[in-house]
């Protein structure tokens, strides 16, 4: 089948949520789907006003297009069958005709839900609550929207619950192939932390981290962090603390299996795959304890939570792992084992399922019952 994924931005940059994405679309086209990925410019809000960043978009446009860097080739590998597209903005003349379309962000789906007479199937992939985005009444609208809905996590589907809507719920799949334990979480320094670190968004909780970490550094001056992100070393960061620009994923790799706990200190999160990347190499997690987190953390089982914005339980929690390298060690090959049941395959088979229109075992009894009475 022909399968269209609308996304709302150029790719350039790493993101959890368009690596999600294009894993299912070089998956889906390895199961002999025509998969198209469209990347648009300038995909403003309905009802928001114009701004400075609207009136450039088209030169923006241009530019990327000459350029050819509106593509996330520099830090993803695609299959050669999966077809990408620049467009300057979402329109019904510019799109190709498909059996599905599948918005991912809460402007593709408000476009995606209110467009008339557009073939195929329409189907809204949910990964995070977006109202941090925009209002939260134009976020949340797009969830009543007649699109079929898949959720991540089940805090994304209590709130579908919630507001009577039907979803399928489909955990996160990850690559084992390009994340493992290389390093015995035995034979790891104890006082070595790593962490994500993005300031552009607050609810990340990289400021909370980082005076986790400083609070942690004057307990124990032997203290060593690896931070990694997507921008320039931030003038913040103490020069003690190691710093990695957009690092491939070797060197992420590389990373995981050198630190003894990742901190994991977001506010909100929809799926934290970096948390999910440290506990497949080895590393025990330290969590806020979010829906996001709640997915494959478990207090105390294969990793600890705190609560959100508390730096000082963040550094408590950090300090324990620490002194206690039996507790360290025992939290890391918990989280390292725990963590194999979300699998790509178990996550592929079930995307595929909705895009083909088959019901789930609960679907199967609910039409046996109808079929019967």
């Amino acid at each position: 089948m022909k399968i269209v994924f609308l996304l709302p931005r150029e790719g350039t940059y790493p993101s959890g949520g368009f690596k999600v994405i294009y894993e299912y679309a070089n998956r889906l086209s390895r199961r002999g789907h025509d998969v198209h990925l469209i990347h648009v410019a300038s995909l403003r809000p309905k009802g928001a006003r114009i701004t400075l960043y609207d009136y450039l978009s088209p030169y923006r446009y241009l530019r990327a297009a000459i350029l050819r860097n509106w593509r996330a080739s520099a830090w993803f590998s695609f299959e050669p069958n999966v077809k990408q597209h620049w467009f300057p903005m979402l329109a019904k003349t510019l799109l190709p005709r498909a059996d599905a379309y599948v918005a991912t962000w809460w402007t593709t789906a408000q476009w995606l839900g209110e467009i008339k007479s557009l073939p195929g199937r329409r189907l809204y992939l949910i990964q995070h609550l977006e109202t941090w985005s925009f209002r939260e009444e134009a976020v949340m609208a797009t969830w009543k929207y007649p699109l079929e809905k898949i959720v991540i996590a089940q805090w994304l589907k209590e709130i579908a619950d919630r507001l009577g809507e039907a979803c399928r719920y489909i955990p996160n799949g990850l690559d084992f192939t390009k994340f493992g334990c290389d390093v015995s979480p035995a034979a790891r320094q104890c006082a070595k932390v790593g962490m994500l670190y993005n300031t552009e968004l607050e609810w990340k909780g990289s400021q909370d981290g980082l005076t986790a970490v400083q609070q942690l550094k004057l307990q124990y001056p032997e203290l060593e962090a690896e931070f990694f992100g997507i921008h320039e070393r931030p003038v913040a960061l103490p020069s003690w603390i190691t710093y990695h620009c957009r690092p491939t994923q070797q060197e992420l790799r590389n990373i995981y299996n050198r630190v003894s706990m990742f901190l994991a200190p977001s506010h909100s999160e929809g799926w934290g795959l970096p948390p999910c990347e440290a506990m497949m190499c080895g590393a025990a997690v330290l969590a806020t304890d979010i829906g996001g987190h709640r997915e494959f953390c478990i207090n105390g089982v294969n990793s600890l939570l705190v609560a959100a914005k508390d730096p000082g339980e963040m550094a408590k929690g950090a300090s324990r792992l620490i002194a206690d390298k039996e507790l360290r060690v025992r939290l890391a090959n918990s989280g390292c084992q725990s963590i194999q049941r979300f699998t790509w395959d178990v996550a592929t088979d079930a995307f595929e399922q909705v895009l083909l229109g088959v019901p789930t075992q609960a679907e199967h009894r609910q039409l046996r019952y109808q079929t019967e009475s």
